[in-house]
């Protein structure tokens, strides 16, 4: 579909799934050719990067473990600037390579936060994987690891983003005309 109605907006085709699967297959490799001697840990951040991890962890070719945490920062289509832990981390990471996978860095602020809290635990190493990044969206001095495109501050759904909860099912990436 080329548009779509979510609630009271309407947004047009962004990104295509195909784009999004060679990004994703391109961030597995880049991230495998740095962890190949290592089995790392890697923490989806729920609800938005669950189609991204799956993607990814289908693709990745080493040796790895996955994780899920929820954290939530948004209300309709801004953030709220406050980062709330729905479910928390239950691995011990102490000495651990830990990956985020992120579905998008904007405010930077969720990212933070997190990194934060998990270098309280002693890992081996911190690294962001996101697939989107809203540099001009940037209120925090954060630049993830590995970047899958970045893309201009526009409100997107689709692919695990959500609008009010709906949205997250489409598997091209739309943004909001209306």
């Amino acid at each position: 579909m080329e548009k779509i109605r979510i609630l009271d907006k309407e947004f047009e085709k962004n990104i295509p799934y195909e784009k999004i699967q060679e990004v994703v297959a391109e961030m597995a490799g880049s991230i495998y050719a740095d962890y190949r001697n290592s089995m790392p840990l890697f923490l989806c951040v729920l609800n938005g990067s669950f189609m991204f991890a799956a993607d990814l962890f289908k693709v990745y070719r080493g040796e790895c473990e996955i994780s899920f945490i929820k954290l939530s920062s948004y209300a309709g289509t801004t953030t709220t600037g406050e980062v709330k832990s729905v479910i928390g981390l239950t691995e011990d990471i102490g000495g651990r390579d830990v990956i985020i996978l992120e579905d998008i860095v904007d405010s930077g602020i969720t990212v933070s936060h997190l990194v934060r809290d998990l270098n309280t635990c002693n890992p081996q190493s911190i690294r962001v994987a996101t697939l989107l990044l809203k540099p001009d969206a940037l209120r925090e001095n954060v630049r993830p690891d590995y970047i899958g495109m970045e893309i201009p501050n526009d409100f997107i759904v689709g692919y695990g983003l959500d609008y009010n909860g709906f949205g997250r099912n489409h598997k091209d990436i739309y943004k909001i005309v209306g």
